[in-house]
């Protein structure tokens, strides 16, 4: 959601930041509509301050005991005018709220203009991908073969882009999600959250999965929603609410199922668990101030890349385009883990700033010391990290040519030591 005040002084900004992302200019339409809405809330306050003049007017009547008619005849016809004039406003503020709610965040300066991820930036290269001996598998074939991972069943059962694991796949899943907790908590001072997965309107409207993105949404026969990440839950943590500055920065992680429809990707990673329906993943959130959220969002990537280089996977950092970037960010950091069997970086995790966009939506805001007026938050959110690609990323550059998985460093002491994974 825009600020109108700025909107209404600066619709250029608007319009240019709608042609960067490829979309139509909406400012003209939206201010006519703001200009109506006005109008109709001057009528209201016009007839309102009538209606209490009247009101003046008939008590000064009847204690003289004057004809009172003509003042009851026209507060009626004020009541009824106040009614539909009520009715229109409304109207009118849904219809541009509609409107503003379904247009994207307004990048920064520094995002490069692109349509596509063609156009997106690689920031730096860090590691170097393995040399193998033998053709790596990929690591739905390493998974099946060791009898640990099961797409056919899960399938059978739940229908495709799910998966069974077992064994010690199962265990790797979980030393993968320790892990990342302890390296966002014990290193990075994130406090960690056990969320909701259920969710309803309010809070995916206010981190703006509604109403843009109603068909990516799993949504149950009540009307809640399941949520296609813990940024919805972990965000709204400060919904409604009014924080003091000195309560910020507010750092939050989660390990949560998350769930996606995956609309509009048919075709795309079919087999395995690069894109599923149903996966885990660990998200860390970040509340702050405008002033610190750039720099917020450079410490929360730290913390992701962190993650990686304790893996020791190699990755590259590519800043994203105009036309590549998430709806409601301003700025967003990609990054990509190398993955041998495809001989390409894949995306392993987004993070990202949103300004105060999420925030307008949620009434999430802040108050400086010594001031009276609200300021709203800036929230950023990111990926730390999501734990089924980042098992694919461990499969596939730890595998041996016997099909066996060599255990990493960091993650054995959460598989009671455990070094190799292989077929039992």
């Amino acid at each position: 959601m825009f600020d109108l005040n700025t909107l209404r002084t600066n619709p250029e900004v608007f319009d240019k930041s709608q042609k960067k992302r490829g979309e139509k200019p909406f400012t003209k339409e939206a201010l006519a509509i703001d200009s109506i809405h006005r109008k109709v809330l001057t009528d209201l306050q016009e007839l309102q301050a009538e209606r209490h003049q009247i009101a003046k007017k008939f008590g000064m009547a009847k204690n003289n005991n004057e004809d009172t008619t003509g003042f009851s005849k026209r507060s009626d016809e004020i009541k009824d005018r106040l009614h539909l004039l009520d009715e229109e406003a409304k109207h009118h503020h849904e219809h541009l709220v509609r409107l503003l709610s379904e247009k994207p965040n307004v990048p920064l300066d520094d995002v490069p203009v692109g349509s596509s991820e063609e156009d997106n930036v690689c920031l730096r290269t860090v590691g170097t991908p393995r040399h193998f001996d033998f053709k790596p598998q990929a690591h739905y074939d390493l998974g099946e073969k060791l009898d640990m991972m099961d797409f056919e069943q899960a399938s059978l059962v739940s229908g495709p882009r799910f998966v069974y694991l077992k064994d010690d796949l199962a265990r790797l899943e979980r030393a993968l999600a320790a892990f990342m907790l302890d390296n966002n908590t014990q290193d990075f001072g994130y406090t960690e959250v056990s969320t909701p997965v259920i969710m309803n309107d309010k809070a995916l409207y206010g981190t703006a999965q509604l109403p843009k993105f109603h068909d990516d949404q799993f949504q149950t026969t009540d009307g809640r929603w399941l949520i296609p990440s813990a940024e919805v839950s972990l965000t709204n943590l400060v919904h409604d609410k009014t924080l003091k500055e000195t309560d910020l920065p507010l750092r939050y992680t989660a390990y949560t199922p998350c769930f996606r429809k995956e609309a509009g990707s048919a075709g795309r990673d079919t087999r395995g668990m690069i894109r599923q329906h149903q996966f885990n993943k660990v998200e860390m959130v970040s509340i702050t101030t405008p002033k610190d959220s750039e720099a917020e969002l450079e410490r929360m990537t730290n913390v992701a890349e962190t993650l990686l280089q304790k893996l020791d996977l190699p990755y590259k950092v590519m800043l994203l385009c105009t036309g590549d970037m998430g709806f409601q960010s301003r700025k967003t950091y990609d990054l990509e883990v190398w993955l041998p069997s495809q001989k390409t970086y894949r995306e392993i995790s987004s993070c990202s700033i949103c300004g105060d966009f999420q925030a307008r939506r949620m009434r999430a805001r802040y108050k400086k010391e010594g001031e009276k007026k609200l300021q709203f938050v800036h929230t950023l959110n990111g990926s730390g990290l999501p734990v089924g690609r980042t098992m694919v990323a461990v499969l596939e550059n730890y595998q041996n040519e016997d099909g066996s998985i060599n255990v990493p460093d960091v993650l054995q002491p959460y598989m009671n030591n455990q070094k190799v994974i292989q077929k039992r």
